[in-house]
């Protein structure tokens, strides 16, 4: 007997934030699995910025980019006492809570409750929305994943008031879970060896789509010492190039999708096992996409042969992970890009067809014992590469390997209060690289901007 499963995608509480092509992934591949089990699906989006709710309450619609890109509704709320210091506002991203108590009304049969989390320092959009659901559909079962709910479990199932946290990838977990506290077996069940023998993503949940997320893998071959990916999954996963080929070809004839972005940590890793057969495939289709890249990718692979691949094919959006271009620090940190790669890689990208202000180049700041010196250094060095250097404000993960040098040099404790992991605190900061150090090297790196325009 199928089930009535709500999924929830909760607010962002922060001092900014804004939707480069975010979508509640994880949660929604979840409901793909859940509907081929034969269960009953429902979506609530509070991050959803097309509510017709806002509007008819005089919100204006956020603005929103061709690309599928945009802000958010947004409201400005007490700051918790954890973050007091900021002088900055504070707000919730989203619908309005009554709006959301409102649309949880209308689920009184739901069975079990899912809700997902992403960032460890949003926690409390996502313990605001597990309270709502508490008052309007008292004694439903609240189970919580995502990112936070793995990254601090011990917290989530401390504070958070969910029945269950599941740490790690959800699909078996929920599975599971259901047949514990309903005894519904599981009449499908996916291989985790093989990704494309998951469902699709509940994508059709999704009042209107503007982009969609594609993943070509799970995890990632590399460890980088700041990088989670491989706490998050076990390991390195990849899909067959013309299965992931055949899900955006259903995507853009159903929906008329022509936007999509890669989540993927490694998708140009060994190009001939993925991105070169990916868009051979696509070409061949003669589809009609634009892709966006708001990971870092991979810089090492880059080469004439891909560079022109990506231009031809659409690639709008890409960002490369540099992170420093301290030589001592990039062995530290993983090792994964030297100077001279993102030196010949942008000089391939350019003669494929790509200018400065395409090719992004994230650099970390604010990292444990990092002067504002090395990233000043690293920003010219960027700029002396011919692209955009594009700063990333390092936001310690537990568990990484990061974490105890993180732990050790901040000035505040991370180790129990996740909201001080927010990157608008520059959790790491130091005499040798202070929010004022920061604020110089943001308003120079916006001087120059602005001169090359």
């Amino acid at each position: 007997m199928s089930k009535n499963i709500l999924l929830i995608n909760p607010w962002i509480h922060d001092f900014a934030a804004y939707d480069f092509w975010l979508k509640p992934l994880g949660l929604l591949y979840l409901g793909g699995l859940l509907r081929q089990n034969g269960h009953q699906v429902h979506f609530i989006d509070c991050l959803d910025p097309y509510h017709p709710a806002m509007l008819k309450e005089g919100r204006k619609q956020p603005q929103r980019h061709a690309y599928g890109r945009g802000k958010f509704f947004r409201e400005v709320i007490p700051k918790p006492d954890s973050l007091k210091m900021i002088p900055k506002n504070y707000c919730r991203y989203g619908i309005l809570p009554e709006i959301f108590r409102e649309e949880l009304k209308n689920h009184q049969d739901t069975d079990i409750v899912l809700i997902t989390s992403m960032m460890t320092y949003w926690y409390t959009g996502v313990f605001e929305a597990i309270k709502i659901i508490k008052e309007v559909l008292p004694k439903i079962p609240i189970v919580l994943g995502g990112k936070y709910a793995t990254l601090c479990s011990e917290h989530a199932t401390k504070y958070s008031g969910a029945d269950f946290v599941i740490s790690g990838a959800g699909e078996k977990q929920v599975l599971q879970l259901l047949q514990d506290l309903f005894g519904e077996e599981p009449s499908f069940m996916p291989d985790s060896e093989n990704l494309d023998s998951f469902p699709y993503p509940a994508f059709y949940l999704i009042r209107k789509i503007d982009q969609l997320p594609i993943t070509t893998s799970r995890g990632c071959p590399y460890r980088c010492s700041y990088c989670s990916s491989h706490i998050l999954n076990d390991k390195f996963r990849r899909r067959d190039p013309v299965k992931v080929a055949d899900e955006i070809e259903h995507w853009q004839k159903k929906f008329g999708i022509k936007n999509f972005s890669f989540y993927d940590d490694a998708l140009l890793v060994e190009p001939n096992k993925m991105i070169i057969p990916l868009l051979n495939e696509l070409q061949k289709r003669n589809l009609s996409c634009q892709f966006h890249c708001p990971n870092g990718l991979h810089l090492r692979e880059i080469n004439q042969e891909l560079s022109e691949l990506l231009f031809q094919s659409g690639f709008k959006t890409i960002r490369f992970g540099f992170e420093t271009s301290d030589f001592q620090r990039q062995r530290q940190t993983g090792g994964k890009v030297k100077n001279e790669e993102l030196l010949n890689g942008v000089r391939y990208l350019k003669k494929a067809g790509y200018k400065t202000g395409d090719i992004g180049i994230y650099l970390l700041c604010g990292l444990p014992n990092q002067s504002a010196a090395e990233v000043r250094e690293s920003i010219d060095f960027v700029h002396k590469c011919g692209a955009k250097p594009v700063l990333a404000e390092y936001s310690p993960i537990p568990g990484t390997k990061m974490w105890p040098e993180a732990v050790s040099a901040s000035p505040f404790d991370i180790r129990h209060e996740p909201l001080y992991l927010n990157n608008s605190l520059l959790p790491c900061r130091s005499d040798e690289f202070s929010v004022a150090a920061y604020t110089e090297l943001k308003a120079a790196l916006r001087g120059k901007q602005t001169e090359a325009v």
